[in-house]
């Protein structure tokens, strides 16, 4: 495998996925080893290695949409959530992706 999970894994259907949201370019579900008690990972469909090195303006806009739905959900049922993005040396898997949780850790 390379250092790209979400690719090489998840949008090939090596690894299956719990489906929370998906559009045309955005897929959301819920993560396979969460580390907090709501862990929800949002994708692009397509690759793009970060944050950092995003052009296609249109698709971060479309994410962004995904990630305040699925955020909106999550405050919804648990009164709070955290959208967190990860860059560098942070960034297990090079491809773009976001996190939303809720609640503490469950491992610290």
């Amino acid at each position: 495998m390379t250092e790209d999970f979400y690719c090489d894994q998840v949008l090939n259907g090596k690894t299956e996925v719990q489906k929370l949201y998906e559009t045309e370019n955005v897929l959301a579900y819920y993560h396979t080893k969460p580390f907090y008690p709501v862990h929800i990972v949002t994708i692009p469909k397509q690759h793009i290695d970060s944050l950092l090195t995003i052009e296609d303006h249109p698709l971060l806009i479309e994410m962004l949409e995904v990630i305040k739905k699925v955020a909106a959900q999550v405050t919804e049922e648990n009164g709070a959530a955290r959208v967190l993005t990860n860059l560098g040396n942070y960034q297990d898997s090079k491809h773009l992706h976001w996190h939303i949780v809720h609640g503490e850790p469950l491992v610290k």
